[in-house]
C-alpha cells in the first residue's frame, strides 16, 4: 500500500482543499464571513471528494 494515490486527481483535490482552507483563514482575518463560508464549503467538498476517490 502506497501513501500516494493511484489516481492523481485525488491528490490534486487535496491540494485544492488545502488552498481553500487558506482562503477561509484569510477571509476570516479580513472579517468577510460570506467569503469564508463559501471557501469552507468548497474546501469540505474538495477534501471529501479526494478521500472518497482515494
Amino acid at each position: 500500500m502506497s501513501l500516494l494515490p493511484d489516481n492523481w486527481a485525488a491528490l490534486a483535490l487535496v491540494f485544492v482543499g488545502l488552498f481553500l482552507v487558506g482562503g477561509v483563514v484569510s477571509f476570516v482575518k479580513q472579517g468577510m464571513r460570506v467569503g469564508a463560508l463559501i471557501c469552507g464549503i468548497g474546501a469540505a467538498l474538495a477534501i471529501t471528494g479526494a478521500v472518497l476517490w482515494w
